[in-house]
Order: C-alpha cells, then structure tokens, then sequence
C-alpha cells in the first residue's frame, strides 16, 4: 500500500516486512526541507514573516514558536501577550483535530468528508486572531497591540463549541469509557463510527507499545538539547529514549483516555478518544483563557540585545514544537527545530514499536495507516509492505 507521494513539506515513509504471518521488521524514515536553515542570515523581523510562508500546517504554532526563541534571545519581555497566544495555538490546534476526525476520519470509513463543517469551524477559529489584535498583528515580535473584543470572542467560541457538538458528536460529549461506548454504538455521526469501529477486538490495542510520553517540558529543556547537539532535530531522545508526544501524551489522565489506557494499552482507541477529548473541552478552554485577558501593548524594544541565544516551545496538534536559534550582529546565525513528527516518527518510536510484530493479514494495510494516521505525521506519508515469503 502507498500513500501521498513526498510534496514541499516533506514525506514520512513506513516500510513493513512480512514473514511467517507477522510484522518482522519496520523502518520508518523522515524527511522534510532544511527550513530551519532558510531562517539563517535573517534579521528577527524578515525571519517572522517567512516563517508561516515556509510553515503551512501549523502556521501559527510554528511563529509563537520562533516568536519565544527570539524574544529570549533578544531580552524582550511580552509576558503580558502569554494568554492571548495561548488562545492563537488553541485556535489552530481545533481547525487541525477538526480536519483529522471531519475530512480523515469519513475517509478511512469510506464516506464522504464533510468540508462545510470544516469551513464553518475554521472560520469560526480564524476569528479569534482580529478579536484579540484588531490589526492582526499579534504575530510581531514582542506582541502586537493587544485589545480583546469580548462579544467577538464569545461569539467565535460558542460557534467552535456548536460546529463540534453538530458535526463531531451530535449527543451529549461522552465523559467516561461506558459513555463512549454507548455514543460509538449509536455511529450518529463518521467520528462515532470510526470509534465503533476502533472499540472492536483486535482494533483497539493496535499500536500500543511502551514508548513512554515525552513530558511537557521547558522550552530551555529543548533549548539546551537543540544548541548542544544539531542531530537532535532529528533524533530527539527523552533520558535517551524515544518518547511519544501529542493528544494522547496530553490526555493521558483524563477518566476517559485513563480508562482506555488500561484495557488496550496506548492503541488506536486510546489515540482516537484523546483527540476527542480535546475537541471536547475546546470551548472551555478558551473561555478559560478568554476571562484572563486585559489589554496590552507591545513590549518595548531597547535594540541593545543583538547577540544570544533563545527557545520556544508551543503545543501543538500534533504535540511539542521547540525552537532554538542564535543571533549574532541582528541576525539568526543559527536555528534548529525540533517537531512532534520527530518523535513520534523516530525508528525506535511509538509507530515503529506499535506496528513490530503485528499481525500480517489482509487487514494490515488498513490498520497501520490509521496508526500512522492518529499519530499524525505534519508531511505526507507512504506505506509499504513486502512479504519477504
């Protein structure tokens, strides 16, 4: 089986040998643009700019991201903009679980997607950046000119909440195990048929391994990794080991996601039901963050600092983002990224180990591409599998 060919941001390929009815040996390669390295020679201000044109999935995590390092290299404190980026990544962390469960998901059931629904959503999302930053300039080094329209966030909140009860759930969200079985069961809408389908024998612990998930470290953590060793980009290692990153590693205490967790392991079904979880608790996070906001403006730039170091790390859709770079003379003389893909995508990582040994029947094809799938790689995937009998 193959998938989309390698395009601009990249590809994942997946080979799986078969021997004796069994999954005998994975190999998972990554490769992706040296886009770090197009940031290079870049003062701050050119190199926020490129960033979301060399970034197109995750735009936006991707500046907050660069947006932290620089701001630590350069000394400026934009603190007082710390809640209204963390409502920017939230906001593009639902358009993108939303385009996985109303566009992928129908897909692996062999249905239609549901484009309108995403639309709808997406717009709903995009209009949080202007209710926040009137002149959509929250994206600027040391933050824009920040004055929160209230009416105009609760407004695109209560359409995020209502688009995700219609499209995603269309019954009250499950909050336990049993309840989750139950809305499967009624397949109301593709993501409850898709669960259905991944609560069955032999679907729900598919994938699950021991790869441990990646803490909700520091950006200096990642910062200090990056500098000291450029592989890490590549190979990034948790106390030396691979480590998985993502809704699963961020839900992992949540009842429902627990209880998951300790009848089937860290399969597909745990997988899927954290991604439901976060799009659950989507528009309460964003109240959340909504009713801590207060107007600021940008934070002062002395132009003294034009040499050092700096990190930023962001959450995700697809799990931890840091960024590392160095500034000599105004310019970004070095800078190094290390994505979620790189975890959860490493040759000895969760997909690797969850597919080693799996059963080689006619369904496996299947089943690893929805493993590859809620692992959600951000550059295209190919399967390939040889039966070495």
């Amino acid at each position: 089986m193959s998938g989309t060919g390698a395009g601009l941001e990249g590809s994942v390929s997946v080979r799986l040998e078969t021997a004796a009815g069994r999954v005998r040996a994975v190999s998972v390669q990554v490769r992706r643009p040296a886009a770090a390295r197009a940031l290079c020679g870049r003062t701050p201000d050119e190199a926020m700019r490129l960033v979301p044109l060399l970034f197109s999935l995750c735009g936006t995590a991707q500046s907050l991201a660069a947006l932290d390092a620089l701001e630590d290299a350069l000394a400026l404190d934009a603190g007082a903009h710390t809640t209204a980026r963390a409502l920017l990544a939230e906001a593009e962390t639902a358009t993108n679980h939303a385009w996985q469960v109303l566009m992928d998901w129908p897909a692996r059931l062999d249905e239609a997607p549901q484009p309108r629904e995403l639309a709808g959503l997406r717009a709903a999302a995009a209009a949080i950046h202007p209710a926040l930053y009137p002149a959509r300039d929250g994206l600027r080094l040391g933050g824009g000119s920040l004055k929160p329209d209230r009416a105009a966030l609760t407004a695109a909140t209560a359409a995020l909440r209502e688009g995700v009860e219609r499209a995603v759930f269309a019954a009250p969200v499950p909050t336990d195990d049993a309840e989750l079985v139950r809305w499967a069961g009624t397949g109301a809408t593709p993501a409850a048929r898709l669960m259905r389908r991944l609560l069955e024998p032999g679907m729900a612990g598919f994938g699950a391994c021991g790869v441990p998930a990646l803490e909700p470290h520091p950006a200096r953590w990642f910062g200090e990794r990056l500098s000291a060793d450029a592989a890490f980009s590549e190979r990034p290692r948790q106390d030396g080991a691979a480590a998985h990153t993502g809704p699963l590693a961020r839900q992992s205490t949540h009842p429902l996601v627990a209880a998951l967790l300790a009848r089937h392991g860290s399969g597909l079904a745990a997988h899927a039901a954290a991604r439901l979880v976060e799009l659950a608790g989507l528009a309460e996070r964003l109240t959340g963050w909504a009713n801590r906001l207060e107007d600021a403006e940008p934070a002062p730039d002395t132009g003294n600092a034009r040499c050092g170091a700096g990190s930023g790390a962001v959450e995700t859709a697809r799990g931890r983002l840091a960024h590392w770079l160095r500034l000599e003379d105004g310019r970004i003389a070095d800078c190094r990224i290390v994505a979620p893909t790189e975890w959860n995508f490493a040759a000895d990582g969760p997909l690797a180990r969850g597919l080693a040994g799996a059963v080689a029947d006619d369904s496996l094809a299947g089943r690893a591409a929805l493993l590859v799938g809620a692992l959600d790689p951000c550059v295209a995937p190919a399967i390939t599998i040889q039966d070495e009998d």
